[in-house]
């Protein structure tokens, strides 16, 4: 695959995590950052860039703009976005056919090439007014053949040299000066007009429609700092995770705590004490997978629900769970390599014992069972980090 330029959004202090990871992962270069996104350029495939863990969305780079000026009138905005966001016709053609080949390659990334090419001949037949049989033993289940229909237009697109029929909407953020004169609707109107003014696309705000070859997304931020726009390469969030049921701790901020562990060595034995669901144990396991995981929790439910998830993520000859005290550890003084923890402040999980008189007592119990050397992370409140400080 050709080198591209793409950016991820991020959440609140995981720039940093996302950074490391796109340089380790994608040998990406020309890696750069600002807050909530990372811009870098790779040849990585697909399936590489669906491994990021620290990352929000993913997205095509279609340009990274300075500010908008801020008109107070919306004609006057209409010729500023025109003249600065639609800009060459050029940038938007060499964007959709970059967009249209990565998506080309979702899709033999998913169904292989021999289905790929299964399916564009099905497409060629059908238009000529051939009827295909099936063939024996095929064995597609309906969501493959779904897959297929979904995502043929972009293997016709690329295979022909007509023109594409384009549809798309327009989903814009603001913020700064413009989001006090215009809304994210106004603006994403006032985009869509000038998009399909200058390139004959056509805005369609609810859903594809098929009659139109190509259909997607333009994702537009506007600030008093830059103006981004980019087309989203997966239709899910990198951040949504397929192997876990029931979600706890935000998938991003589990595996950039384990990440922190440092857990490298063959047979590393890592320690969630207060493990919930069971989402940094499954995070840390899925990434480091010659680790040894386990995970301790007072509550029946909490440990029953981090069973499903470990089951469903077919992670059960990897993780242990155990229902104990995290003040009262049942393991051996120096037997954990590593120590990761979510503590529980808020409402919201219902602590009956104010956490901070109890966290003195947490840490010291974690510290009695972490060998010399090993690596405590613990997730906290600002709060309960500065009463810990003291």
């Amino acid at each position: 695959m050709k080198e591209l330029r793409y950016f991820c959004t991020a959440g609140k202090g995981m720039e940093q995590f996302l950074v490391q990871e796109v340089i380790s992962k994608l040998s990406a270069c020309d890696v750069e950052h600002i807050p909530g996104k990372v811009f870098f350029t790779t040849s990585a495939g697909l399936e590489r860039l669906r491994g990021l863990k620290s990352a929000e969305r993913l997205f095509l780079l279609l340009k990274k703009l300075p500010p908008l000026p801020a008109p107070w009138d919306s004609g006057k905005m209409t010729r500023v976005i025109q003249e600065k966001i639609i800009g060459e016709l050029g940038d938007w053609q060499q964007g959709l056919s970059a967009w249209l080949s990565l998506q080309q390659a979702a899709k033999e990334s998913r169904l292989g090439p021999a289905a790929s090419r299964r399916s564009r001949k099905r497409k060629r037949d059908e238009e000529t007014g051939k009827e295909e049989e099936e063939e024996e033993g095929d064995g597609s289940s309906p969501a493959k053949k779904q897959d297929l229909q979904v995502l043929d237009s972009a293997a016709d697109v690329i295979s022909s040299s007509k023109q594409p029929l384009v549809s798309f909407r327009v989903c814009c953020r603001c913020s700064g000066i413009l989001a006090r004169k215009f809304s994210p609707q106004e603006l994403g109107r006032i985009i869509g007009m000038a998009i399909h003014k200058r390139l004959g696309w056509k805005a369609d705000l609810r859903e594809p429609d098929l009659e139109f070859d190509v259909s997607f997304q333009v994702n537009v931020h506007l600030s008093d700092a830059h103006c981004i726009l980019g087309f989203p390469v997966f239709r899910l969030p990198l951040a949504h995770r397929p192997y876990i049921r029931t979600t706890g701790l935000r998938s991003t901020t589990a595996w950039a705590m384990a990440s922190l562990a440092a857990i490298k060595q063959d047979g590393c034995f890592v320690l969630d004490p207060m493990c919930g669901v069971g989402t940094i144990l499954i995070e840390a396991a899925k990434e480091w997978q010659n680790a040894f995981f386990l995970g301790i929790d007072i509550n029946e439910s909490q440990l029953k629900k981090a069973r499903e998830n470990i089951q469903f993520s077919d992670l059960t000859s990897r993780i242990e769970l155990m229902k104990a005290s995290v003040t009262e550890i049942p393991l051996p003084a120096a037997s954990v390599d590593a120590v990761i923890c979510d503590i529980p402040f808020g409402r919201k999980f219902g602590c009956k014992t104010d956490v901070r008189i109890m966290l003195p007592a947490i840490v010291k119990e974690m510290e009695r069972v972490l060998r010399v050397g090993g690596t405590l992370v613990l997730l906290l409140s600002p709060q309960l980090s500065a009463f810990l400080g003291k």
